[in-house]
């Protein structure tokens, strides 16, 4: 069975871009190849964005990962998928509720048609956010070559 990142490679859900102007400009970067194949429609992205806007930062965690998704059941989503863009500059997400700035580098963004895909897509992403030397080697990726030789030189441990 394909790795998370194998199958990002494989369908092209992947960008790279040095910098972006706001965080809902790096959300609505990071949907592009998903709507480049039809996996979702071109605006939904607006509704990660009025997600976050709402509940705040819960999408970006530790070692400057964000999981940018929206809710269950969201409209404009064909196909289950997850999209990976790598941006050179940090991307604030503003504070969250202790004041602690939320900043990120990496996104991988959720696409799902159902509860059960959407929570697998993210235990399987867990796995990779766990591998610290993993994100470091992503954060350097400029091709999907790269992505695939930074997992193979920092596998995790399910692929083992």
């Amino acid at each position: 069975m394909a790795s998370v990142l194998q199958t990002i490679v494989e369908k092209k859900h992947y960008k790279f871009v040095d910098r972006v102007d706001s965080w809902q400009e790096g959300v609505r970067l990071s949907t592009e190849s998903l709507v480049a194949d039809g996996s979702v429609d071109a605006d939904y992205y607006q509704q990660i964005v009025n997600c976050i806007t709402k509940y705040g930062p819960y999408v970006v965690f530790d070692h400057y990962v964000a999981m940018p998704h929206s809710q269950e059941n969201a409209s404009g989503v064909h196909k289950t998928g997850i999209g990976f863009m790598r941006v050179k500059e940090p991307v604030s997400f503003g504070k969250d509720e202790d004041g602690e700035e939320k900043v990120a580098k990496l996104f991988f963004t959720l696409a799902a048609c159902n509860p059960d895909e959407h929570l697998n897509n993210i235990q399987q992403l867990m796995t990779i956010f766990c591998n610290e030397e993993l994100l470091d080697a992503l954060m350097e990726c400029n091709s999907g070559e790269d992505i695939l030789a930074a997992e193979a030189a920092h596998p995790c441990e399910e692929d083992e």
